[in-house]
């Protein structure tokens, strides 16, 4: 039987949600949506959240509504899915990469010192909460002010997350989600937007619906960025179940590391003090990772190698300069699976081919 690396789970009360919604034939950005935002904004802590199209969208609209555009610098992160420069670019700015810190895989304070130093074009830090684990938004922040520059969140993998209790999506200017079906909820498609900013979010509002300010009275040049309620209604059932997913993850989260802490040649993942992981990813650092690759593919156990491709390498960017760290994550990370849909016996027996492939059979 094959263990997945990622398997939605999608209720039977958010399927009879889905067939409200096509019964009443409003498809489109309505009531649900509205209700969505409500309530996501109510769990993390914000005035304001904007549901939109994909988690991608979110942050491009984050960063546009922001006022980031032609002739900004925004310091974000080397290793990560593509999308988080994209939405840089999008917005008609230049995305600059700092090298990560080689534990928590997240943006290095010190290297983003080292780019704000070197460049007066700088305007904001966007950071990545990588695999779950929230970046070193205090320390970020410190910096943010006395460069005076914003500091924004790319939550796309961190639902459920805290720093010193407070949830991820709070912690900055404004920050973006994904509901893609491989993260911790999802909606099949989908993002949002969180800010305490009224400005930024009144203007996020418009830039989804086309820069709409009422039906026909278009005041800037938006984009169809809108969540439809039928993914609303899937998000808020995945919303309400979130702290019981997330609690599970860390559980089986627990069990991994003690299982493989002890095993030459596997870096399991660390938690720094007053940090929440919400491990969207198990990701562990492995010296031979043909070795276990090979092994967890005979047994038909989902890995994930996030990311073997800095973004700075990419043929889109290819980009001139040094992100050792970072470089070395691409050679050596690959993530387990880790989703509530797993039994203690998949766990099991992932542990156990892990075990035995990095200690040759013993």
């Amino acid at each position: 039987m094959t263990i997945d690396i990622a398997n939605p789970v999608i209720s039977e009360r958010a399927r009879e949600a889905v067939d409200q919604v096509l019964q009443s034939g409003a498809l489109v950005a309505g009531s649900e949506v509205e209700a969505f935002e409500r309530e996501f904004a109510t769990y993390t802590g914000v005035e304001h959240s904007i549901a939109t199209s994909s988690g991608t969208s979110a942050l491009h609209t984050m960063l546009e509504a922001a006022g980031i555009g032609a002739g900004d610098a925004v310091i974000t992160t080397p290793f990560s899915f593509v999308a988080s420069a994209n939405a840089v670019v999008h917005a008609g700015a230049t995305p600059v990469f700092a090298d990560i810190d080689p534990e928590t895989y997240n943006l290095d304070p010190a290297a983003v010192r080292t780019v704000l130093e070197a460049r007066e074009d700088v305007v904001a830090i966007l950071a990545v909460h990588l695999y779950g684990l929230p970046a070193p938004v205090e320390e970020l922040r410190s910096i943010a002010d006395e460069y005076d520059v914003d500091l924004y969140e790319d939550a796309a993998q961190a639902h459920g997350a805290t720093v010193d209790g407070t949830p991820v999506g709070s912690l900055g200017t404004a920050a973006s989600f994904s509901f893609y079906p491989t993260k911790n909820m999802t909606t099949g498609e989908g993002g949002m937007i969180t800010t305490d900013d009224h400005e930024l979010a009144r203007r996020a509002q418009q830039l989804i619906n086309h820069g709409r300010n009422d039906k026909y009275e278009h005041v800037r040049v938006g984009y169809n960025y809108r969540m439809m309620n039928v993914q609303a209604a899937i998000g808020r059932d995945q919303l309400e179940r979130l702290p019981e997913w997330v609690k599970r993850r860390q559980e089986y989260a627990d069990r991994l590391t003690s299982a493989l802490s002890g095993i030459d040649g596997i870096t399991a993942p660390t938690t720094p003090d007053g940090r929440t992981h919400s491990f969207h990813q198990y990701t562990v650092r492995v010296e031979d990772r043909e070795t276990l690759v090979s092994a967890l593919s005979s047994a038909d156990i989902g890995y994930g190698i996030y990311y073997p491709k800095l973004i700075p390498h990419q043929e889109a960017y290819e980009y001139d300069g040094q992100w050792p760290v970072a470089e070395a994550a691409t050679e050596s990370v690959l993530s387990l699976p880790v989703h509530p849909n797993l039994s203690i016996a998949d766990l099991e027996t992932i542990i156990d081919v892990a075990q035995t492939a990095m200690q040759g059979g013993r």
